[in-house]
C-alpha cells in the first residue's frame, strides 16, 4: 500500500510541475525562470582544489568558449553552500522553489538561461565528485523547466590511466544527458593526470581549449 501512495503522490507532483511550466500556476509559486538563450554557458566544477588538474581544464575550456563571444557563469561547487537533496518533493519537480535556500538559488537562473552546461570533475571512486553530485541532485527542483534544448560537455581528470578508468563516469554522464534530453557535444578525459605538473605536460588543456573554441553555441 505504501508503494501505491508513493507513486500516486509522485504522479500528482509531475502533473503540478507540468502545469506550472505551462503557466497554469501562479507566478508567485515559481522561482525566476528563463528560456535557454544564445551564447550563455554555465560551467560547474566539482574539485576542492583551486590549483587542481580539473580546474585547469575548466580554465582552458572557458578561455576557448569566451573567444566565441559566449557569456560564461562558473560555479565552483566545492566552495559554495549546496545542501543535499532530501527528496522531500516540496518543489514538485519545479512547481515550487526548493525548501533549501542556499547557493543553488544563485545557480539555477544561470542554468535555465544557458544553452550549454559543462560538468568538470576529478574522478572520485570512478564517478563525479561528491561536491558536483550535490548540485546534480538538486536539479530536481527545476527538473521540468530544465529538460530539453540544451547541450552538455564533460571535463574530467584521474590519476588512473587504464582504458576502463572513465567508463562509469562517462556512462553516468551519458545517462544524465539521455534523461534530460540534452545533446552531448564533447568530452575531455584526462587519463594519468594525478598532479598539476602531469596535466600541464599533457595535451589535455589544449584539448579543453579547442573544444571550447569549436563547440556550437546558439
Amino acid at each position: 500500500m505504501s508503494d501505491v501512495i508513493h507513486f500516486s503522490r509522485r504522479d500528482a507532483l509531475r502533473t503540478g510541475a507540468a502545469a506550472a511550466a505551462a503557466g497554469f500556476m501562479s507566478a508567485g509559486s515559481l522561482p525566476a525562470l528563463a528560456a535557454p538563450g544564445g551564447k550563455k554557458v554555465t560551467v560547474i566544477t566539482g574539485s576542492p582544489h583551486r590549483r587542481g588538474t580539473s580546474f585547469l581544464l575548466a580554465d582552458e575550456f572557458i578561455r576557448g568558449v569566451r573567444e566565441q563571444g559566449a557569456e560564461v557563469f562558473r560555479f565552483d561547487s566545492a566552495f559554495r553552500r549546496v545542501t543535499a537533496c532530501s527528496g522531500c518533493d516540496r518543489c514538485g519537480l519545479g512547481a515550487s522553489p526548493c525548501v533549501y535556500r542556499d547557493d543553488m538559488f544563485e545557480l539555477n537562473p544561470h542554468l535555465l538561461e544557458s544553452d550549454l552546461i559543462v560538468f568538470c570533475t576529478p574522478l572520485y571512486y570512478y564517478g563525479f565528485s561528491a561536491q558536483l553530485k550535490l548540485v546534480i541532485d538538486r536539479f530536481y527542483a527545476i527538473n521540468t523547466q530544465f529538460h530539453h534544448g540544451r547541450r552538455a560537455v564533460l571535463l574530467a581528470t584521474a590519476w588512473n590511466s587504464q582504458d576502463w578508468t572513465f567508463e562509469s563516469l562517462v556512462s553516468h554522464y551519458k545517462t544524465l544527458c539521455r534523461y534530460m534530453d540534452w545533446e552531448d557535444v564533447g568530452m575531455v578525459l584526462g587519463y594519468g593526470c594525478g598532479t598539476r605538473s602531469s596535466i600541464e605536460a599533457s595535451d589535455y588543456p589544449k584539448e579543453a581549449y579547442e573544444l571550447g573554441q569549436k563547440v556550437r553555441i546558439s
